[in-house]
């Protein structure tokens, strides 16, 4: 059922609306979604629906959507190789999310740690959609058959979730959703510049990442107040093995065990190194930033072939359940 006429199998993952994408974003998710891209179907979503859990307006939740497509173009996602669509343009999504709604115990809902966190993190907002977000996100996953989603670790308690309600229907009706398999993402875990010892983020504010929208004036600015105590220098010489130069980084290994690392060395070449690797990205986001109409034709043919996907597996699910 998963395997496509190519032979390769169906990957799926999505991405939340919520901000500027980052180079923690990046490094710990989008790196590898482009290098899956040669090994699996996959099918990428925007999921716009699951920004609707935090408080967030409609214009901001529209550009939001739109800025985040093009980065995802212009860092590699070929519409070509993958498909790249909205969440919210696919029907199936929904609905499959209501036929798990009424397999899962609240119970099982209330035990996931990230509905725990939101619910301190937001006390004023907090939503249904906070505690069904587990089953949307298996919906996402399921209404296309897939059979593999890239994950870091600390998204494996939802990725189990989604097994969970695939043996509950399986039990239930007929075995029909194949075993997910993570594909944990390579252990680049991106440390905030100005909390060392917290993981990028942007809630820890603007000066705590490297956005792939900052111009040069603001990644330098960035680097340049960067916090330098041990933890911090550990950082910045991580970021700079990925993307500065190989003899370079050993030198600064180098005079790090000497005590004799220069800081202010270490924060310039860094930038360099950030704004070349950034200079075409953002060269392709400007001309995609330009060209407003080609993206949407892109989500849209995306989310054309996603539909496909979604129907011909939704009206199995729906005879199975008794809906038709």
């Amino acid at each position: 059922m998963n395997k496509n006429s190519n032979g390769m199998k169906t990957l799926f993952s999505g991405i939340k609306p919520t901000g500027q994408l980052h180079l923690g974003n990046y490094l710990g998710a989008i790196k590898n979604w482009v290098d899956l891209q040669k090994k699996y179907d996959c099918i990428y979503s925007v999921v716009d629906l699951h920004a609707l859990t935090i408080d967030i307006d409609a214009a901001t939740l529209r550009k939001n959507t739109r800025e985040l497509a093009v980065d995802l173009l212009a860092l590699g996602i070929n519409p070509k190789k993958s498909i790249l669509c909205k969440q919210s343009e696919v029907t199936g999504h929904t609905e499959l999310d209501w036929i798990f709604n009424c397999l899962i115990p609240v119970a099982e809902l209330e035990r996931m740690t990230q509905y725990k966190d939101m619910c301190v993190r937001q006390p004023k907002n907090v939503n249904a959609g906070l505690l069904t977000y587990p089953a949307l996100m298996a919906a996402d996953i399921l209404i296309y058959g897939a059979e593999y989603v890239p994950v870091g670790e600390d998204q494996l308690q939802h990725l189990e979730l989604t097994r969970v309600l695939a043996r509950k229907f399986n039990n239930k009706y007929k075995k029909y959703f194949a075993e997910i398999q993570p594909i944990l993402s390579k252990n680049i875990r991106v440390m905030s510049l100005n909390a060392p010892n917290k993981k990028m983020s942007k809630s820890l504010g603007e000066t705590s990442y490297i956005a792939i929208r900052d111009n040069a004036a603001t990644i330098t600015k960035k680097i340049k107040k960067a916090v330098a105590d041990e933890a911090g220098v550990k950082n910045l010489l991580e970021l700079y093995k990925i993307f500065g130069e190989t003899t370079k980084y050993k030198k600064f290994n180098r005079d790090l065990a000497k005590k004799q690392l220069m800081n202010s060395t270490l924060k310039d070449e860094l930038t360099k190194s950030v704004l070349k690797f950034l200079k075409p990205v953002q060269k392709k986001i400007k001309y995609y930033d330009a060209h407003p109409l080609e993206v949407e034709k892109i989500l849209s043919d995306g989310a054309k072939k996603a539909q496909v996907l979604a129907d011909k597996n939704l009206l199995e699910i729906k005879k199975l359940v008794g809906l038709i």
